[in-house]
């Protein structure tokens, strides 16, 4: 956490620090969710106030299957508490389960210049490549406004992709304060440590677009296989190498202790070593890595009604706040008629 991110200024000052974050489930989690975002989710929880949202609705924009999107919000809710998210000290819900922000949307789409959401880059680059876009892809950056400012949210973790969304956001407050009043206070986006910086079994990004990830609670023989086949160059075992341009010590890195890190490394500079003795090793350093997260998400899935009770109290709270704040916003654009005129 910044200086900068602490004393950011916004026009309800007295709002206090407030972090809020949303994850689509469009898929099970991988290595790159986990080391790019969620894994400072749950180091964020401790500061200040958290509310992180399992983005349902975003999700309808390519998940068109009922069953399958159910299945995945409760799977997404399972891993997230599985991998460390406390729901005593962070709110967790689905993002369906708060109807506040829907109308929210609304009110903010009034005051939405078109011209602003199509200088957004995913309504562009589907545009440009000749793909149909819809309205909800379209309206994607209004709503995700909208789930930002129902909580007079501080401070947004997202990818670097997602800066501009923020940007449009801050825009859509500014201009309902200018017209309305004091409305809405002023986010700021946290970019994500290393959010890009995660490669997948081919050593490009990891992503599920590219079919290349490392699923969090994928099946441990069938994730050492995966491992066990990923790509690597054809250098002969003798040379010497670079650690850090190499996609399996990357990868390595990231579940194995400095020591460990600090020794892998050496045996690279040092060259004879064979890139299946490298693989061995992520898989081992993996499964010890997850061993607690996948013992407690055997626990959250044999307990039916754990995960539904954690969500269903983190709707309660996330309603009251995107309550108070959908009225304050009513209220200040004449939608609350106990006012007379």
């Amino acid at each position: 956490m910044t200086d900068a991110d602490i004393s950011m200024q916004s026009p309800r000052e007295a709002t206090p620090l407030r972090v809020l974050s949303g994850i689509q489930p469009t898929g099970r989690f991988h290595w790159g969710n986990y080391f790019g975002a969620i894994r400072q989710y749950i180091e964020l929880q401790n500061v200040g106030s958290s509310f992180y949202f399992i983005a349902d609705l975003h999700a309808l924009t390519t998940v068109r299957d009922p069953a399958l999107l159910r299945s995945l919000v409760r799977d997404a809710a399972i891993d997230l508490v599985a991998l460390g998210l406390d729901p005593t000290k962070a709110t967790l819900y689905v993002q369906s389960d708060v109807p506040e922000v829907t109308e929210l949307m609304w009110l903010l789409l009034t005051v939405t210049p078109m011209g602003l959401l199509e200088r957004c880059h995913a309504y562009k680059e589907k545009k440009s490549k000749g793909i149909p876009a819809d309205a909800g892809l379209f309206s994607y950056p209004v709503l995700m406004a909208a789930d930002i400012l129902a909580y007079d949210a501080t401070i947004v973790p997202v990818g670097e992709d997602q800066v501009q969304h923020i940007e449009v956001c801050r825009d859509l407050a500014n201009t309902f304060n200018h017209l309305y009043g004091e409305v809405f206070t002023l986010p700021k986006a946290r970019v994500l440590d290393g959010a890009a910086k995660v490669p997948g079994t081919d050593g490009f990004k990891m992503s599920k677009s590219y079919d290349n990830t490392l699923d969090l609670f994928e099946n441990p023989t069938v994730l050492r296989k995966k491992i066990m086949r990923m790509t690597t160059d054809s250098r002969p075992v003798e040379q010497p190498k670079d650690p850090h341009s190499d996609h399996l010590y990357q990868l390595y890195s990231l579940v194995a202790s400095e020591e460990k890190r600090d020794a892998m490394a050496d045996t690279y500079r040092a060259g004879g070593f064979g890139y299946g003795q490298i693989k061995k090793a992520i898989a081992d350093a993996s499964d010890e890595f997850f061993a607690q997260a996948r013992d407690r998400r055997q626990v959250l899935e044999a307990d039916h009604g754990r995960i539904e009770e954690i969500l269903s109290d983190g709707a309660v709270r996330a309603r009251v706040q995107a309550r108070a704040v959908l009225e304050r916003a009513r209220k200040a654009c004449g939608l609350d008629r106990s006012v007379q005129p």
